[in-house]
């Protein structure tokens, strides 16, 4: 076994010693050949050992691995019965790896004009885009896999069960990208719809008694961004940093709860309520400012506070959302000065690149957080995208998406003032995100 690790950290370091970038690349053949030669002579010792000890059949069709508590069918993006990821004791980070262009793959999960439910936020073809490269990135870790997505098992898994996203806009976009991979799988009748003043999000399939939801509160404590209407607060942001009950009260019946909230607290400062009142539209109110790190911070603490009062683990799976990468600066990646994401076809071909607006403070307030609620003994797994984002300058929905409000003659001459380069394209890099988390939810976790 110790020669079997000792191959792939000699392949890894082969791997490092050049410039690292988006597509894989080669090991070193030679060591490669001798590694492949010992581990298959010691595979075949040991499938003889099995055989000799075991009387029982094993069929050759089932290949399992185990991840912890779980086991789980490996198959490759072509659908094939592979080899077990390297790692078997779940130290595996599926989080740390690279974008690899697929074009034969199993990607996208699906098509944008077959998924009756996607938000014309994210509709980037149906609103004009012409290219189609995006859709064929496949994420791939270092020196692992996790399960291909498997529409019909999932279903089956959700069976009687609530799934809830709850957060800002982004979360909004994975919660669209889950119910256009999941819909065609599911038989029966199924519907979409809101309700609470716009604040939720329903899928519902009857059939099967499956809810997928999305609940709007961008920074989970009550705020001025609360209203889904009309929640374009400017540079400023007023919180109840102690009022969360309001939104939470919606939130416990869930059995699945998946929570983000990073970019609503990207301000120098935030105004907090004095009061600690749970309504924030009275006409006079006191408040006092702080720094957005404080804040950030003391959001997270009355989160966590609701979490291990209200949250019975044995019951009640949790998440959090990592950040997402925002390219609003073509010069960070070496595209000209003052451009965006607007015209990008292509990923950074670099994973070592890290955007600016990422502030590694606030990820570490994030990390802490979670860990003092696991000392608790409610444990909220990350699904730690940051770095898995960083790449995919090409896969933002810039201008192709319903604009709700008229575009300005300075917009229609310079289309990049107009690009959302926070938000998505589907199908595309959400759709990578949903399949890491149904990983965890149903594998990795049990």
């Amino acid at each position: 076994m110790q020669f079997v690790f000792m191959c792939v950290a000699l392949c890894e370091r082969s791997r490092t010693m050049g410039k690292m970038n988006c597509s894989i690349g080669l090991c070193d053949m030679q060591t490669m050949i001798h590694c492949s030669i010992f581990i298959f002579f010691l595979g075949g010792l040991s499938t003889m050992s099995f055989y000799r000890n075991n009387k029982q059949d094993v069929a050759s069709h089932d290949i399992t691995v185990t991840f912890t508590n779980a086991i789980t069918r490996v198959f490759d993006h072509q659908g094939k019965l592979k080899s077990p990821p390297l790692s078997l004791s779940g130290t595996c980070d599926l989080f740390s790896g690279r974008w690899v262009h697929d074009n034969k793959s199993y990607y996208p999960l699906y098509k944008e004009h077959e998924c009756p439910y996607l938000e014309e936020n994210f509709a980037c073809q149906t609103y004009g885009r012409k290219d189609s490269k995006y859709l064929q990135w496949r994420w791939q870790p270092h020196g692992c896999d996790f399960p291909r997505f498997d529409g019909k098992t999932i279903v089956e898994r959700l069976r009687g069960k609530r799934l809830l996203f709850v957060g800002d806009s982004l979360n909004r976009n994975q919660w669209n990208s889950m119910i256009c991979m999941l819909h065609s799988s599911i038989p029966g009748v199924k519907r979409a719809g809101g309700g609470l003043k716009g604040h939720l999000h329903t899928f519902r399939a009857s059939d099967y008694n499956i809810s997928i939801d999305f609940y709007w509160a961008p920074m989970l404590v009550e705020s001025n961004g609360d209203n889904p209407k009309n929640h374009h607060a400017g540079d400023y942001r007023i919180v109840g940093i102690k009022a969360i009950e309001k939104h939470a009260r919606h939130w416990v019946d869930a059995d699945i709860l998946i929570f983000n909230s990073y970019h609503w607290w990207r301000v120098p400062e935030v105004k907090l309520l004095k009061s600690g009142a749970s309504l924030l539209y009275d006409t006079i109110q006191e408040y006092e400012e702080v720094d957005s790190l404080r804040a950030y911070n003391m959001g997270l603490k009355t989160w966590s506070d609701w979490a291990h009062t209200h949250i019975d683990p044995s019951k009640t799976k949790l998440f959090f959302m990592g950040v997402t990468a925002t390219h609003s600066r073509a010069k960070e990646w070496g595209g000209m000065k003052k451009m965006n994401c607007y015209g990008e076809t292509e990923p950074v071909m670099d994973d070592t690149f890290w955007e600016r607006k990422i502030d590694p403070k606030m990820l570490s307030i994030l990390e802490s957080s979670l860990s003092k609620l696991k000392a608790k003994g409610v444990n909220v797994q990350i699904i730690n995208i940051t770095q898995l984002t960083q790449c995919r300058k090409d896969a933002h929905t810039t201008v192709y998406r319903k604009h709700w409000r008229p575009l300005t003659d300075e917009q229609k001459q310079n289309p990049r003032l107009a690009s959302d380069c926070s938000h998505w394209c589907l199908p595309g890099v959400p759709d990578t995100w949903n399949e890491l988390l149904l990983a965890y939810i149903f594998w990795f976790q049990n």
